[in-house]
């Protein structure tokens, strides 16, 4: 059965509101946490007392939107120690003049989310530290997500207007602008880096993102829950990893819908989503060994060949290599290949051959001493660095924050299974490579345990789906913020409904985003060919920051 938050947890994070009660001025129900209206010039203080008093540390996605008659910026707040424990936090403002107090002073990785809530719609934080556009040109004239955007208008403006955009942005007299990317191999996607050097020393960052953005929201926003949403996900992330992203809006429209998922349709999904994770922290690890050690296309193709393997598998399953569309609403697209026995015969033998495999990359890779002169006490984040910038995933167990989604809100069916969260406490490089190798082997372990539970599931009851309307109509003004783990991190989607069959509001939180909004604190003051090693460490997926 899908997990849905009920009145009793709702009513246990009651407790959350206490220390903000005299800042509240309304108060909503979110289906998955209780919701509070605060005044848009008191957010920080509000924000602050949840982050010291309640614990909840872990600003883990901002959602703004229009209404007919007003803005509205939404804080989904949780704790790092119990991501069940969680509250959202709702900031209306006016319409003729949208404006409130910015949060980055008290979480760090609002500031790029409240950036985009700018780009897109116009809201102005105060207290921002940057506040410009992010994802679209600075020239833009006007924010397309507003009520009254001109789709029209000409995007043609002055050279004075573009004039800043030449002008020299060096730190000092001695120091050298460097752009790296959109189009280059080690940026892993189309990531613009403005570096800032001194001599091989790197003083300054500035990522530049939006290049691959394709309006995924809006394209969600404009399509029907039950049928044509889910064919997006896949596009999110295209290592492979699509299936999680798919997991992400069935397991927020199942809850917001009321939707049940039969215990064998879990187990299918749960060793859909580990393959998928072992496609992605395979790509990871094979691209990685071409950034810090160029020669080792061995590695890469190493790391390909087994990619293959999955992929073949799941072609067998999906019918699809990459772009899936195999979830459903309330289940999956259909059962396992007949005969059953050949399809499972085939991921006993991938697994069987992994241990082999595993040791061969440490022994090529992991056990390097060139590698590990690059890695070690490289790109180091600490855990309350980590926290701050709302890193999730590898990124942040590799800094030891003990952080997982599967074992800590439990989905699926993780939680009757033996597995095991890897963690480290290096915090560099070298630290985030150890966390996804080890996590392959994590993966293997519990797609096992899901084989040998279908293999031996009763052929009466292989409910693959449970019974959906055709058409899902949720109730008005009915919220949802649900999370799965994917292989980069914690992959959210916010959903607002309005009565019909698409949503009014259809927020997607990439866990790439905030790990490159985090990239600058880990590569200023070191050397150059370090960014290299830093940027690669945290395996950012593009698709899943611009969307």
């Amino acid at each position: 059965m899908s997990r849905t938050v009920g009145v009793t947890e709702r009513d246990a994070n009651a407790d959350l509101v206490e220390p903000i009660r005299e800042y509240v001025t309304d108060e909503e129900t979110h289906e998955n946490a209780p919701a509070v209206v605060v005044r848009a010039d008191e957010v920080q203080a509000v924000l602050s007392t949840l982050k010291t008093e309640a614990g909840l540390d872990h600003c883990a996605c901002v959602t703004a939107q229009e209404y007919a008659d007003r803005f509205e910026t939404i804080y989904h707040l949780r704790s790092y120690d119990d991501p069940t424990r969680e509250l959202s936090v709702v900031v209306p403002t006016t319409s003729d003049h949208p404006h409130s107090e910015s949060a980055a002073p008290v979480y760090r990785t609002a500031e790029w989310h409240e950036r985009e809530a700018y780009d897109l719609l116009g809201i102005e934080y105060d207290d921002h530290p940057d506040l410009r556009r992010i994802l679209l040109p600075e020239t833009w004239q006007g924010h397309p997500l507003s009520r009254d955007y001109d789709q029209d208008q000409p995007q043609i403006v002055t050279f004075r207007e573009h004039q800043h955009l030449l002008e020299d942005r060096r730190t000092g007299p001695d120091t050298m602008h460097l752009n790296i990317g959109p189009h280059h191999p080690s940026t892993h996607g189309v990531l613009h880096l403005n570096v800032e050097l001194d001599g091989e020393q790197v003083v300054g960052v500035d990522p530049d993102i939006g290049f691959i953005h394709r309006c995924e929201e809006q394209m969600c926003e404009s399509g029907t829950y039950r049928h044509q949403i889910m064919p997006y996900p896949d596009r999110w992330d295209w290592s492979g990893a699509g299936l999680a992203n798919e997991w992400a809006y069935a397991r927020a429209a199942e809850d917001l819908a009321d939707i049940d998922v039969p215990e064998y349709a879990q187990v299918i999904r749960t060793m859909c989503a580990e393959f998928s994770r072992m496609l992605g922290h395979l790509l990871a690890f094979g691209t990685y060994a071409l950034d810090v050690v160029g020669e080792f296309n061995a590695v890469w193709q190493y790391a390909v060949r087994d990619r293959e393997l999955i992929q073949g598998i799941l072609e067998d399953l999906t019918g699809q290599r990459l772009m899936f569309n195999y979830f459903r609403l309330g289940g999956v697209a259909w059962d396992l290949p007949e005969p059953r026995e050949p399809f499972l015969e085939k991921i006993y033998a991938f697994l069987d051959s992994l241990p082999e495999k595993v040791r061969e990359f440490h022994d090529l890779v992991t056990n390097n001493e060139i590698l590990q002169m690059r890695t070690v006490d490289t790109g180091y984040l600490s855990p309350e660095t980590a926290r701050a910038y709302g890193c999730t995933g590898p990124v942040a167990r590799g800094s030891g924050v003990d952080y997982d989604l599967r074992r800590d809100d439990p989905y699926g069916y993780y939680d009757r299974l033996d597995w095991d969260v890897v963690t480290k406490d290096g915090g560099d490089n070298f630290a985030r490579l150890l966390v996804r190798l080890q996590e392959v082997e994590q993966s293997a372990r519990i797609v096992e345990q899901c084989a040998d539970l279908l293999a031996e599931w009763p052929e009466e009851d292989r409910e693959i789906q449970s019974n959906v309307p055709r058409t899902l109509r949720p109730d008005p003004d009915t919220e949802i913020y649900r999370a799965v783990e994917s292989a980069k991190g914690e992959l959210g989607i916010y959903i607002r409904s309005d009565g019909t069959d698409t949503p009014a509001r259809f927020k997607i939180r990439g866990p790439s985003f905030s790990h490159v909004q985090t990239f600058p604190a880990m590569a200023e003051g070191e050397y150059v060919a370090d960014l290299v090693a830093t940027l690669g460490s945290l395996d950012p997926i593009m698709g899943d920051v611009d969307r």
